[in-house]
């Protein structure tokens, strides 16, 4: 299991370290690209599909600038070297919130998220006085976790919570470190696939409609280039609509460094039809983040969120 858990942790490092690729995509621009910012991860999916789609149907090109870590990719979307990313939606906020130009266009993907716990741990009781792992504190896996918490009449003060690198999560499970996490798929799927660790609760059960990732555009492109900015919207909701299980680990393959055990399971939690972030579950969100205390003032719906493509 070890020698398993190393190959797969090295596999997915590499995957994650490209962040040279990144650096290459911010120079040079025809006028007709859209230079979109992601993660090598699953909940990314609709925007790697919808780039092999949309020059061939209308000629516009995406030009797919992939990063390391959200820090990174936040960078660039912030001073506009990328005209749009898949991102945390909460980081999004956050930036929002600090006078960062850019919009909402349309939510990354549907539920996809697991907390996962070591196999002696049976439920959100026994994760009293334990430690857990989430990516960082501006995201929906933050919100699960006190979402998963609540359940069992516990706060975020009752465990030991710790920011993890995705890659660290798994072997951080296996090796004892961390007694659970949360995070982007497929690092959940990886700690079941290695049998370090176990489902306790998926997404849905704990959030319905929950928001993760979005895809995000900066004003700049929008005010500039609407009708690219319009046709690329629509082009990627339409990929998101066609892209069944199938399909969907077909263009992971392509992007991910991952067998398909652990993308088989990572499959069965996401969805990626019907992507527009609609008023009510905006709402949803911005009350979890109040009242988990990651933002006191989060954006306005009217202010962060574009349908009217």
């Amino acid at each position: 299991m070890k020698k398993k858990l190393l190959s797969s942790i090295l596999a997915l490092s590499l995957a994650f370290s490209a962040v040279s690729c990144g650096k290459k995509g911010e120079s040079g621009d025809d006028g007709n690209t859209v230079k979109i910012a992601y993660l090598p991860i699953t909940h990314s999916l609709a925007v790697l599909e919808e780039a092999e789609e949309l020059e061939e149907k209308s000629g516009v090109k995406v030009e797919l600038v992939k990063y390391g870590s959200w820090a990174e990719l936040l960078d660039a979307l912030n001073s506009n070297r990328v005209d749009g990313a898949s991102v945390l939606i909460e980081l999004a906020m956050k930036s929002k919130q600090e006078g960062i130009g850019l919009k909402a266009v349309a939510l990354g993907h549907r539920d996809g998220n697991v907390i996962v716990v070591s196999n002696d741990i049976a439920s959100a009781a026994d994760l009293k006085g334990k430690t857990f792992a989430i990516p960082h504190r501006q995201s929906s896996h933050n919100i699960l976790l006190n979402d998963a918490l609540a359940t069992a009449g516990l706060t975020v003060d009752d465990v030991n919570v710790t920011e993890l690198a995705p890659t660290e999560m798994p072997s951080a499970l296996a090796s004892g470190q961390i007694d659970g996490y949360c995070v982007a798929e497929p690092f959940g799927a990886m700690g079941v696939s290695l049998g370090a660790g176990k489902v306790l609760f998926s997404s849905e059960e704990l959030w319905e409609d929950s928001l993760c990732c979005g895809l995000v555009l900066t004003d700049k492109f929008i005010d500039e280039r609407p009708d690219d900015a319009k046709e690329f919207v629509e082009s990627y909701k339409a990929a998101g609509n066609a892209l069944d299980k199938e399909k969907a680990k077909e263009t992971a393959k392509k992007y991910l460094s991952q067998s398909d055990e652990v993308l088989d399971i990572s499959l069965r939690w996401i969805s990626y039809n019907d992507l527009d972030i609609t008023e009510d579950i905006y709402s949803t969100l911005v009350e979890k983040v109040k009242a988990y205390g990651l933002s006191d003032n989060p954006p306005a719906y009217e202010d962060f969120v574009k349908n009217d493509f």
